[in-house]
């Protein structure tokens, strides 16, 4: 039994190590084994920054929250008693309860679906939209270029989130034309980054090779013009998701986002406000809820940079 037990061991290590030395392997044999070789020593960089490891762990704390809320919520989120409003946190309680007798933490844990679906939509929409401008405008130049680009300028010369306010004041409150808002004044800084990347490699001899093979313009530009500036967009997404979620949540405290009873951070931040001194608990919860997922983004963003960016390493 020994033996055996030795035997199971060491073919386990040795397995481990031959996909170790397969992954990173100086000369791979195929295109998937280099792709899964970069994908694994990204990886390896990524977890030597514990910050960046910490911010992993609160984004998929927070995808574990939406996903199992049904379950980890004590309580029903929507249900008033008003017999049980404005109770400190307790062992029944655990963040206390709401003016309406609601659990502030089941209000919290359905909540982080709407944040995460806010996220989740912004980030597949605004992106895309930017390094689409961005690619066209640095890869035609001229006028395309200039017309494109006065554009953005017209709004990067707002403030995100006092334009925010202007598209949703125009179409109306709700969560659907808050996101809305927020992906129509977020993909500007998306398409001044793709345009910049997009300039510089314009003018490479692999783009003027694919040009006299007879590749089209939108085959270039979609084949590998977005392929190379796709690594710095996707760390700007994750900087930005704070940003984001803070916008999501002015927009719910001035009751232009989530509508009562959703339970949204913002909104619930703002039925708080008026019980801040006294029962404090009810607007400093969903705050620190905030206040936890931004700085998991950040964090998570500032790890992929270091990964993502060539000029950093």
């Amino acid at each position: 039994m020994r033996d055996e037990g030795g035997m199971m061991t060491t073919q386990t290590h040795s397995t481990e190590g031959g996909l170790r030395a397969w992954l990173t392997a100086e000369t791979p044999h195929s295109r998937g084994q280099a792709r899964l070789g970069r994908v694994y020593l990204g990886w390896l960089a990524f977890a030597r920054n514990r910050l960046a490891m910490i911010g992993l762990g609160i984004v998929l704390l927070l995808v574990l929250m939406a996903a199992l809320a049904p379950l980890l919520a004590p309580y029903d989120p929507y249900t008033q008693d008003l017999s049980q409003r404005l109770l400190p946190p307790s062992a029944a309680h655990w963040l206390g309860t709401d003016a309406f007798g609601r659990d502030i933490l089941s209000r919290i844990l359905y909540g982080s679906r709407l944040t995460l679906m806010i996220v989740a939509l912004v980030a597949v929409t605004a992106p895309v939209a930017g390094l689409l401008i961005g690619t066209v405008a640095g890869y035609l130049g001229g006028w395309v270029d200039a017309v494109l680009m006065r554009v953005t300028d017209i709004f990067l010369a707002f403030p995100k989130l006092i334009l925010a306010l202007a598209f949703v004041s125009a179409l109306g409150p709700g969560i659907e034309n808050a996101i809305i808002a927020i992906a129509i004044t977020s993909w500007p800084p998306y398409a001044r980054i793709a345009r910049a990347e997009t300039i510089t490699i314009r003018k490479s001899d692999f783009i003027s090779a694919a040009r006299l093979q007879g590749a089209s313009t939108p085959r270039i530009i979609l084949g590998h013009v977005v392929p190379l500036c796709s690594s710095s967009l996707i760390v700007r997404v994750t900087l930005d998701m704070a940003g984001i979620i803070l916008t999501a949540a002015g927009l719910g405290f001035l009751g232009l986002g989530a509508q009562p009873p959703a339970p949204e951070w913002g909104a619930m931040i703002a039925t708080g406000r008026q019980y801040v001194l006294e029962q404090w608990w009810v607007a400093t919860m969903p705050g620190i809820a905030i206040f936890v997922v931004s700085l998991g983004f950040n964090l998570l963003g500032d790890g992929l940079r270091d990964v993502l960016d060539p000029k950093g390493q």
